[in-house]
């Protein structure tokens, strides 16, 4: 997992994995209630690759620290259910899967989009790795899908689950179309929309009211093949740049705590 995981490429796929974890209701209004994400969308990038950047490649005690704050920062997300919400917590099991497997599925997609498929052996030890992210939290280990036919089951039976609500939409789309933020950011959106959207299962695309036409589709798939054929050939140090960088920022802070 080490090696993939520390892929800059997987980073693509973060915006389907949101969207895909807020089209669950529960998750959903409790990012619309709770997180400022949208506002400041590098500092929950920045949390989330720190988190599981800590969690795959770090010391025990430093992925300890990265639960610790992220344990933090899920405190104050509960709220009981309202006409016009569910009932949620950070905390639930159940939803810390789904996170867990948002972030699973999203970094094989878009590995194999631009790896190829992996081999079964690697491929299972992928999986069982990646329980990992959500067992670092709340979650048991014995909720994680015992195996990769079981996951393609539960991950089906999740996606006809989905809802959307104005609120949630609200979210998808400051999301996708952000106000704030340093200007190259939203000079890239343009681009990271098309990646985003185009990696959505087209029923997820529908929930949240995005379009997709055929001339998109071909610009995705023009993207994904001129990805294929640049980014494997970088060095390793480009590829894991974000992966070095993210770390060494936590440890740097860590140390300044220390002093």
């Amino acid at each position: 997992m080490t090696e993939i995981a520390g892929e800059a490429v997987l980073i693509a796929a973060g915006g389907r994995a949101i969207l895909l974890q807020i089209a669950d209701p529960a998750i959903g209004h409790g990012v619309a209630h709770h997180s400022d994400f949208t506002s400041r969308p590098l500092d929950r990038l920045r949390g989330t690759l720190t988190y599981v950047y800590a969690v795959v490649f770090g010391t025990p005690e430093e992925a300890a620290g990265a639960r610790r704050q992220v344990n933090q920062a899920h405190g104050p997300v509960s709220a009981p259910a309202t006409a016009a919400s569910p009932a949620y917590s950070a905390f639930t099991p159940e939803l810390q899967l789904w996170v867990a497997a948002t972030l699973y599925e999203s970094a094989i997609t878009m590995r194999e989009l631009v790896y190829g498929p992996l081999d079964d052996d690697t491929a299972d030890l992928l999986y069982r790795e990646y329980a990992v992210l959500g067992t670092a939290l709340q979650m048991p280990s014995g909720l994680w899908p015992p195996d990769r036919v079981a996951f393609a089951a539960y991950w089906d039976r999740r996606l006809g689950e989905l809802q959307t609500d104005a609120a949630t939409r609200a979210v998808a789309s400051q999301l996708l179309h952000p106000r704030t933020g340093p200007v190259w950011l939203r000079l890239m959106m343009p681009l990271a929309r098309l990646v985003t959207v185009g990696l959505l299962p087209g029923q997820v695309r529908e929930l949240f009211g995005l379009s997709w036409s055929a001339g998109a589709q071909r610009r995705f798939d023009r993207l994904i093949r001129l990805t294929r054929r640049v980014y494997p050939r970088l060095p390793r140090r480009l590829r894991h740049w974000p992966k070095n960088h993210y770390l060494r920022a936590m440890r740097q802070s860590l140390e300044l705590a220390v002093v």
